[in-house]
């Protein structure tokens, strides 16, 4: 029977990966680009992740999640939903940017206080840049970083960004975890040039 890392990974290798010529939020260039949102939003998706995820944290003494949007969002929203059905109810938060020029003027939204201990989640791990972002928001309004957590880790550098840092950081999956897939598919792309997306 196939455990929930299991069929995880499945709905990554059929519905996140994307073949063609992509920049990545890092600014380099890439063969192919993991789309995990087509994960995380969709139903199967999001249940897996949180579920993926909560069986990492049942053990650690956070009271919430999130990260940068819009990449942390619908990850966030799924753990905090699934916690209460697994009845240890977590809070959600979501990092912006930069501040709103109106209303409450909030970079950090959501009911995480002073205090509170949190995990920074992402999607896709490549240098770390947009979680560090997240970690210096929520620390400014003095929420305890316990960890970070991201879906895959594509091992460009981040994750050891992140722990010079002073932060554990967990992946769901690396790169190493989708080598086999990635390297059918170019063997595929070399034996019919039609399939070459870029």
């Amino acid at each position: 029977m196939a455990t929930v890392r299991d069929a995880l990974l499945d709905e990554i290798k059929h519905h996140a990966i994307n073949f063609g010529r992509f920049t990545l939020s890092s600014g380099r260039t890439s063969w192919y680009y993991l789309d995990c949102r087509k994960v995380t939003l969709s139903a199967r998706g999001a249940y897996l992740v949180a579920n993926a995820f909560l069986d990492l944290l049942d053990a650690r003494p956070v009271q919430a999640v999130g990260g940068m949007t819009v990449a942390a969002d619908p990850i966030a929203t799924a753990i905090v939903l699934e916690s209460w059905h697994r009845q240890r109810p977590l809070k959600a938060f979501i990092v912006r940017k930069e501040s709103k020029p109106h209303g409450l003027q909030r970079q950090v939204e959501g009911p995480i206080a002073p205090g509170d201990r949190a995990v920074i989640v992402d999607d896709v791990l490549t240098t770390g840049g947009s979680i560090l972002q997240a970690i210096e928001a929520v620390e400014a309004i003095g929420v305890v970083v316990d960890q970070v957590m991201v879906i895959l880790d594509r091992l460009e550098g981040g994750r050891e960004r992140i722990q010079e840092r002073g932060y554990p950081v967990t992946s769901l999956f690396t790169l190493d975890d989708l080598r086999d897939y990635l390297a059918a598919y170019q063997q595929s792309s070399a034996d019919d040039p039609s399939q070459i997306g870029s």
